[in-house]
């Protein structure tokens, strides 16, 4: 249950959780966009509940950007369209299917099974076409960029990474960007197999890799990226 109501300037409520903690020196404040918009706020033990709302006020532009950034999700229904991977599909259901299906000409997809499990059998589709491509775009790189081992994550904080033992990690949200933007944070996370930090020698890489379009591309991102979350 929320302990109190913020409410952003365009007049939408966020309910407020919070928690009171021993040993925290400091207030943090966590937006969190599934299964519901919330704000979480966990203070020091001595901290009282009163202050930590003064500096939820004080951060409004922030959480404004944040939740501007994440519109509210959309629930799938049949008969809605969505994009993805560079093409729009229509979304059927049939519960008579056991499996899924595409139409022909791969631009309607059946889901079969109970209608309660509708947008998740929806989900695990696009996942797996996701991955399918992603390992395509690897193959476009001189192999010994390729990293180690593959996964794909749900996160909000960044679109992919690699690590030091040649994993290399991407968000399937990036299922529903632009294929050249898909395109450019794979690259990106490449080029990490030889630089793993961002210098100019870093860039250059990328860059070599990708081709002209960089700056367009990160700039998409940081402009719509925030798009990616409205499913699911």
């Amino acid at each position: 249950m929320a302990d109190y109501v913020f409410t952003l300037s365009d007049g939408t409520e966020i309910p407020v959780v919070m928690s009171a903690r021993r040993g925290m020196r400091n207030i943090t404040l966590r937006p969190k966009m599934q299964p519901k918009r919330e704000i979480h706020i966990s203070r020091p033990w001595l901290v009282s509940e009163s202050a930590a709302i003064k500096f939820l006020v004080s951060k409004q532009k922030w959480i404004e950007c944040v939740f501007a950034r994440c519109p509210e999700k959309k629930t799938l229904r049949p008969g809605d369209e969505i994009e993805y991977l560079g093409r729009r599909v229509r979304l059927q259901h049939d519960e008579s299917l056991r499996a899924n299906k595409f139409s022909d000409d791969g631009g309607v997809l059946v889901v079969g099974g109970d209608l309660r499990m509708f947008e998740s059998r929806v989900r695990d589709v696009i996942k797996k076409e996701f991955l399918n491509v992603l390992k395509e775009m690897v193959r476009m790189a001189p192999r010994e960029f390729w990293p180690k081992k593959i996964a794909i994550r749900d996160t909000t904080s960044r679109w992919g990474s690699c690590s030091t033992s040649g994993t290399m990690s991407f968000s399937w949200r990036l299922a529903f960007a632009p294929l050249d933007v898909m395109r450019y944070v794979v690259m990106h996370e490449l080029a990490h197999k030889k630089h793993m930090n961002h210098s100019q020698q870093f860039w250059a890489t990328v860059r070599e890799l990708y081709g002209s379009g960089v700056e367009r591309a990160k700039r998409w991102l940081t402009q719509h990226g925030g798009k990616l979350h409205r499913y699911f």
